[in-house]
């Protein structure tokens, strides 16, 4: 089996919410998500998706994945899609860096495994842990008491995990913080998400003001060593995310207890091949993981529900439905969100098939 042609689409995802705020005033009300397909000579297709939150999060953007998919395209034709590592090793060679435009691909080729294996990617990636997956919600920073209601309000929904999106004002996000934990039950959980929006200083206040409170504190600086002193003055259970984005650094952290829980997403580390080799070390170090990905839709939330699912539950700290956010359903058979968790499907490969209706024309192709 070879690799024949690789293709991408892209579809805009305008969100429920009219828009989504985090640190440093960034906003996005609508997401360029790029459709990835690896079609093998015999016909048969994998989808990937690959949707950067805008380009001030990462060192992402839209339009560079399918400029890079251009560029790496023509080194792949030819190759097997079940050889994963083969094919990952190939990319990495072929194009220096930037993990998220090898993610599309690389989701891809484990939903043409699993159609090939006829079984689902959960399966492949380890088993199936447990029956559903529990969710949190991003909450978008607004003023404090719109903040608790908006907690308030997806509690209802079933949801028992919040992502305080804070990171702005110190004063501000303590307000965030006490209204939000306030309304909650102490079974809940509460993650203070900065996003790398406070000095240190700032960092060291706020985590001072709220250290009577039953809060997570995640990636509260641009830096590790910012983020490890502050790790260093707090009792509060402490997640990375942004500061994750391979083995080398997840080894340091993990040396200098920088951490309780990390934040991984698959395109930042470039598909669900890294992710799992990360996610298979966490397991074996102890490391609780919120699994995930910077944004997407349907395909997007399916790629997630097969990786968390294949994650033993007590490392599994949450994760998200991203296609809830979103106004555009961008495939048929992804997971949906029930009472605050989803589960994978039992079909094979990622369960999903692309709605051609709603994609735009195709913007890559390379045979």
């Amino acid at each position: 089996m070879k690799i024949a042609r690789i293709f991408a689409h892209r579809v805009d995802l305008p969100l429920v919410e009219g828009s989504y705020k985090w640190s440093g005033g960034k906003s996005v009300s609508i997401f360029d998500s790029t459709i990835v397909g690896v079609e093998t000579e015999c016909g048969l297709i994998g989808y990937g998706e690959v949707c950067p939150l805008g380009p001030f999060y990462l060192p992402a953007y839209s339009a560079g994945v399918r400029a890079g998919l251009r560029e790496l395209g023509p080194h792949l034709i030819g190759f097997d899609p079940r050889e994963l590592l083969k094919l990952n090793h190939r990319m990495d060679a072929a194009l220096k860096g930037h993990p998220y435009v090898k993610s599309g691909i690389d989701i891809a080729c484990w939903d043409l495994l699993g159609k090939v294996a006829q079984l689902p990617a959960c399966t492949l990636m380890g088993g199936r842990f447990g029956e559903k997956i529990r969710l949190y919600r991003a909450i978008s920073q607004l003023p404090p008491d719109e903040m608790a209601d908006n907690v308030a309000g997806y509690r209802a929904q079933g949801y028992t995990r919040f992502q305080l999106k804070v990171g702005g004002d110190p004063d501000l996000d303590i307000q965030r913080i006490r209204q939000a934990r306030e309304i909650l039950q102490p079974s809940d959980r509460l993650i203070a998400d900065a996003n790398t929006g406070w000095t240190q200083h700032e960092a060291m206040r706020v985590v001072r003001a709220v250290s009577d409170l039953d809060v997570y504190i995640e990636q509260p600086c641009l830096t590790y060593e910012e983020c490890l002193a502050v790790r260093r003055h707090t009792d509060n259970p402490f997640v990375l995310d942004e500061n994750i984005d391979g083995l080398d650094v997840l080894l340091r952290a993990r040396a200098d207890l920088a951490m309780d829980v990390v934040n991984l997403k698959i395109s930042k580390l470039g598909g669900l091949t890294r992710t799992k080799q990360v996610r298979d070390l966490c397991v074996s170090m102890g490391i609780a993981m919120t699994l995930e990905d910077s944004w997407g839709g349907d395909i997007t939330t399916a790629a997630i529900a097969h990786l968390a699912h294949s994650t033993p539950e007590e490392f599994r700290f949450t994760s998200t439905d991203f296609n809830s956010y979103v106004t555009v359903s961008n495939a048929s058979g992804a997971p949906q969100r029930l009472n605050g968790f989803m589960q994978t499907s039992d079909a094979a490969g990622l369960g999903v098939e692309p709605r051609f209706e709603v994609l735009g024309k195709r913007l890559v192709d390379v045979f």
